[in-house]
């Protein structure tokens, strides 16, 4: 009888541990949260009735969560490689991002003649410009990885003129960030403007005239309108474009890049996006 008593014991303190130590086991599950940013691009086509336009979407591939969108504006050079960068800048910071083309069938200019006349025909346009425009934004908002709820628009140079432009033309955007940008424009703030909206300039940019900024700035305020105009002195023209020293040495224009204000307004921007799009999101 002892050893029976005795053999029940040590059975159930054998398999008291085995629970025990079967509880304390962990679970390892895959969850995409797990799975490390992939950032793909890829090349897209849309059109408007009279134009065919060629974009670019770059976006993480192993998220499942929507993401807030961007379009992104080109300088008057064209959809280059510059734009696909910062739509792959803002994939790797969990944006989708499309780059868009303005010009039509990707067309670039090689040199600022071209590239002046080409902006020139798309605000000479303005009901084509807000076409091309529109195809991007439904274009962007229709991807799978989008949160539709939940969009941007950035340009550099004639982009960024583009993209307020747009702002002030009632597009349906959350947020608009302009680079190098000039601010006198076809549409100028008016209460059609639903975007908050950066600026960032060169306080040393000639092609930027200082009563167009007094004109801008005294529209946004007379509008109550949520902005930031930032000017960081002693910068030119294409700060943000490594290119910008070599085009300015080939064609003698006052171009250079800064690394400093580069810095300082890719910062500005994710602050924007920070702060529109979790406030959008309720947190």
């Amino acid at each position: 009888m002892k050893k029976s008593l005795i053999y029940i014991l040590l059975l159930s303190l054998v398999f008291g541990i085995s629970c025990k130590e079967k509880k304390e086991t962990p679970t390892v599950t895959t969850t995409e949260e797990s799975l490390p940013m992939k950032v793909k691009g890829v090349e897209v086509t849309y059109a408007t009735d009279s134009t065919n336009l060629k974009g670019y979407i770059a976006y993480d591939e192993n998220s499942t969560v929507k993401q807030p969108g961007v379009l992104i504006v080109h300088e008057w050079w064209g959809h280059n490689d510059y734009v696909r960068e910062r739509a792959d800048m803002l994939a790797e910071l969990g944006y989708t991002a499309m780059a868009i083309d303005m010009y039509g069938d990707g067309k670039q200019a090689d040199h600022p003649e071209d590239a002046g006349k080409f902006a020139g025909a798309v605000f000479s346009n303005l009901p084509e410009a807000k076409a091309r425009f529109n195809a991007a934004l439904a274009l962007l908002k229709s991807q799978e990885s989008v949160d539709s709820e939940k969009i941007a628009a950035i340009g550099y140079c004639f982009g960024g003129s583009v993209a307020l432009t747009m702002a002030n033309s009632g597009a349906d955007l959350d947020a608009v960030a302009a680079f190098h940008s000039g601010v006198a424009l076809p549409v100028m703030p008016n209460e059609d403007l639903k975007a908050r909206v950066l600026v960032c300039n060169g306080a040393d940019d000639p092609f930027i005239n200082p009563e167009s900024v007094t004109a801008f700035t005294a529209a946004m305020d007379s509008l109550g309108a949520k902005y930031e105009y930032i000017s960081y002195p002693g910068v030119k023209h294409s700060f943000t474009s490594k290119a910008a020293d070599a085009n300015g040495e080939k064609f003698n224009l006052p171009l250079a890049y800064d690394a400093e204000a580069d810095e300082k307004s890719w910062t500005s921007l994710q602050t924007l996006l920070n702060d529109v799009f979790n406030n959008n999101s309720g947190e």
